[in-house]
């Protein structure tokens, strides 16, 4: 039997199975609170989960700053990955950016996680420099990749 595959934008009422994910994905999660701002009170916030049989398996955000989207996050709950999920769900996100006049996106990444680097340079992805000791769990660096959506003259 086929998967149900929905994409939408996130609610309030999708925090509590958010943030089950967050914490499986991050060794320093986002609060409850803190998404409870994004997606209440940050005009630039465009979060979008991707649902299984109406279950939330996948999420990402963004902020939208001019004509720029910066991903935050972007997750697979465990028992949902190596499916193409969050290929899916990031094309969605691009395809969403497009839609809000997005000419670029970024997005920083660590530098041992080889997996994701693969998926965004299949996207397009460029990498184009470091954040020396990004992350604050292990001081490890951020790869800062980006894509540009539009060529100069389209």
């Amino acid at each position: 039997m086929k998967d149900d595959l929905a994409i939408r934008a996130l609610s309030i009422e999708d925090l509590p199975h958010l943030i089950e994910i967050e914490k499986q994905s991050f060794a320093l999660p986002w609060s409850i609170q803190s998404y409870k701002n994004e997606l209440s009170n940050n005009d630039m916030a465009h979060y979008l989960g991707l649902f299984v049989d109406d279950q939330l398996a996948a999420y990402g955000g963004f902020w939208l700053i001019f004509d720029e989207a910066h991903i935050c996050n972007i997750a697979v709950a465990t028992q949902f990955r190596r499916r193409g999920l969050g290929e899916a769900l990031l094309r969605a996100q691009i395809a969403l950016a497009v839609s809000l006049g997005v000419e670029r996106m970024t997005l920083e990444v660590r530098v041992s996680n080889y997996a994701a680097q693969a998926l965004y340079e299949k996207l397009g992805f460029r990498a184009c420099g470091t954040r020396p000791k990004y992350y604050q769990d292990n001081n490890e660096d951020a790869l800062i990749m980006w894509l540009n959506m539009f060529k100069k003259g389209q």
